[in-house]
């Protein structure tokens, strides 16, 4: 039966890593989120940026970050140039303001693409962990650890936890393209 616990355990690792995924796609709108993988060079430690200033959201699409010490806002500013997020980061000297553009429907429908692909992988990953625990559990039934009967039982169960954490991955990815797509 800790097959069954494992397999959740690890379905739900996956949930939550697409979940953290999403976080980091925006959406046109500013959320703090998109700096969760950025890490700053701070005295020879690369440090999170949630971890060195307050990141604020003044406005719909405007992000302020204010560093606690003054010193590394040229560090966050080319941390933040370094990364992935697409954003020229506006320096005045004490915070730093990250301006989230409109999106263009062209490039909403490419993150909803990419929502989709991430959302397939996860769901993949689901499948894989059900076809790992499947076979645990036929391995215990011919060792004798289990009957057959149990391991009948222990394969339908697993099939609803997949079908549950399936349902999840598709919720999760139809609010995030639904968050992409509202203008």
């Amino acid at each position: 039966m800790d097959y069954l616990e494992s397999a959740e355990e690890r379905m739900q690792k996956t949930l939550d890593n697409l979940n953290d995924e999403f976080v980091t796609i925006r959406a046109g709108r500013a959320n703090p989120g998109v700096l969760n993988r950025v890490t700053v060079d701070y005295y020879g430690v690369p440090t999170p940026i949630q971890q060195m200033a307050n990141v604020s959201v003044p406005e719909a699409r405007i992000l302020l970050i204010q560093p606690w010490d003054r010193s590394t806002i040229k560090n966050i500013e080319r941390a933040i140039q370094a990364s992935d997020i697409g954003i020229n980061p506006n320096n005045d000297g004490s915070v730093i303001r990250l301006v989230f553009p409109e999106l263009t429907e062209e490039r909403r429908k490419d993150l909803t693409k990419d929502v989709r692909k991430k959302g397939e992988a996860a769901k993949v990953a689901v499948r894989n962990i059900r076809r790992d625990t499947v076979d645990s559990i036929k391995k215990a039934q011919k060792a004798g650890e289990i009957t057959e009967d149990d391991q009948k039982a222990d394969e339908e169960k697993i099939q609803k936890l997949t079908d549950k954490f399936v349902e999840k991955v598709d919720k999760a990815v139809e609010a995030k393209t639904k968050e992409i797509m509202t203008v």
